[in-house]
């Protein structure tokens, strides 16, 4: 008979300790990947980031900084051998923070076609291809492993602007739900969407600092969030805490936007 005295293991919490796991983030060069690294970093775990260039200044805490491998995410040939990569110098791969993609502003009226199947390969196929070339190591591995997509609430509200980045994002949370279960139960595939983030892109979108506090002042909880509030939701879903999450849309937007009939009412 089990020992009432014996605390359930399934009760009790385990630490976020990513000692000895091999996390890639794509795109954690800079802005929100940046802060997702920092956040894996100061947890112990060896960070992999990727871009097209290598940065000036790789992302560092815990007295740990990040390695850097070039890598174009929109072709398959330079996926291919960031993975082949990974596994040479590191023999697993633990974690995948889909995160590389973005687009400027430009009105779907007058964008070309050419814009926005650009759009569209950056932050829908190119997100699917990298979920693969590593779907295809975790699967090998006893452990498997977790592919966290990075949404974002584009996806849940309208985008103007930024139309084919918001339909982008819409299909990426619909990707995450159909990959979690062709790839369970030993791949655990998840999104994070994250509102409104300030990083060191945000006066292109907001401009001035009074611009950032007004758009600040229209969130519930009072300030855009951090590139590292997007690295601990990351750092908690990629855990054993989230074991039981797959297929799951996590936001991360300080309780939303203030619809805007609130603002036009006239009534107390």
């Amino acid at each position: 008979m089990a020992d009432p005295h014996r605390a359930d293991p399934r009760t009790q919490a385990p630490a976020l300790d990513y000692s000895g796991k091999v996390v890639l983030i794509t795109g954690g060069t800079k802005g929100i990947g940046a802060g997702i690294a920092r956040c894996f970093l100061a947890a112990g775990a060896q960070v992999l980031v990727c871009g097209r260039q290598a940065p000036e200044v790789l992302p560092e805490a815990g007295g740990a900084r990040a390695e850097f491998i070039a890598a174009d995410v929109r072709e398959l040939e330079s996926l291919k051998a960031l993975f082949a990569e990974i596994v040479a110098r590191h023999g697993r791969l633990d974690v995948v923070v889909n995160n590389a993609g973005g687009a400027p502003h430009a009105l779907a009226d007058t964008a070309s076609p050419r814009f926005h199947e650009g759009i569209i390969r950056l932050n829908l196929i190119a997100p699917l291809h990298v979920a693969q070339q590593a779907n295809a190591i975790m699967q090998r591995q006893p452990e498997g492993g977790t592919i966290i997509f990075i949404g974002s609430i584009s996806a849940l509200r309208p985008s103007p602007g930024t139309a084919a980045y918001g339909a982008a994002k819409a299909g990426v949370v619909s990707l995450a739900t159909s990959l979690a279960v062709e790839w369970a139960p030993r791949v655990r595939v998840l999104t994070v969407s994250p509102g409104l983030v300030r990083t060191e892109q945000s006066h292109l979108h907001f401009g001035d600092e009074d611009g950032i506090a007004a758009v600040a002042a229209t969130i519930p909880a009072g300030r855009l969030a951090t590139p590292e509030d997007i690295g601990n939701a990351c750092l908690f879903m990629a855990s054993p805490l989230a074991s039981y999450a797959a297929g799951a849309n996590l936001l991360v937007n300080g309780g939303g936007e203030r619809p805007a009939f609130l603002a036009a009412s006239r009534t107390d």
